[in-house]
């Protein structure tokens, strides 16, 4: 497989006809490299506009999706994000590599200790990987500029948007299996709380490490 041929044409034939223009969403798609966050037998895949199966029965988003929920949040080089649900790292890769702080939770520990990894071969140096299960009863201490809950919830995640700094944007996937949708909620200038639907998804929804029951925020 040619890789770079390949990049090149998720660029251009799965994000850009999406409505990603963002440049700097683009040139992170086309320079951080999606194949090393990917299972190694399904690195063929790495490009294709696929959902890719992962341990726990959870899943990589397509490049498409990834590319319009970093596009929706506008991040800035002076954000702190947090991200729930660190997967392979990929989507916590791209964070990264604008905001100036992530923190990254995960009830797994293959995930966080495989993330991790490739966090340090990309030179990420301000991102935080923590082993957390939030069905647990986690709650963050502190605000973020921005929030991404990467696996599916059930119900409107109110107790993390209150986690939010003003003018502070959270994404997430709300529905039941099936019936799914991208959602980002934003604050205004005004403090006033808007939300808006972005794309349909299917994505499997938060689970507990151990009894991989669904939780609700």
């Amino acid at each position: 497989m040619n890789i770079e041929k390949a990049r090149y044409n998720m660029i251009e034939q799965q994000i850009r006809t999406w409505n990603v223009f963002d440049p700097t969403v683009l040139n992170l798609m086309a320079s951080i490299p999606r194949e090393i966050f990917v299972p190694p037998e399904q690195k063929s895949m790495a490009f294709a506009d696929l959902s890719i199966s992962l341990p726990h029965k959870q899943q990589m988003y397509t490049p498409r999706e990834e590319a319009r929920m970093l596009q929706s949040l506008e991040l800035k080089p002076d954000d702190k994000v947090l991200e729930i649900g660190t997967g392979t790292g990929f989507t916590g890769a791209l964070i990264a590599s604008i905001a100036k702080k992530l923190v990254t939770v995960d009830c797994f520990v293959d995930f966080i200790t495989l993330a991790d990894q490739h966090f340090r071969r990309m030179s990420l140096k301000n991102v935080i990987a923590e082993i957390i299960d939030i069905s647990e009863g986690w709650h963050p201490s502190e605000h973020f500029d921005a929030i991404v809950i990467t696996p599916a919830i059930k119900f409107p995640p109110k107790e993390l948007v209150a986690q939010l700094k003003p003018e502070g944007r959270l994404f997430c996937i709300e529905g039941e299996p099936n019936n799914q949708y991208a959602k980002l909620y934003r604050f205004g200038a005004n403090q006033e709380l808007t939300s808006k639907f972005l794309f349909e998804i299917n994505t499997p929804q938060v689970v507990q490490a151990q009894t991989e029951k669904s939780f609700v925020f």
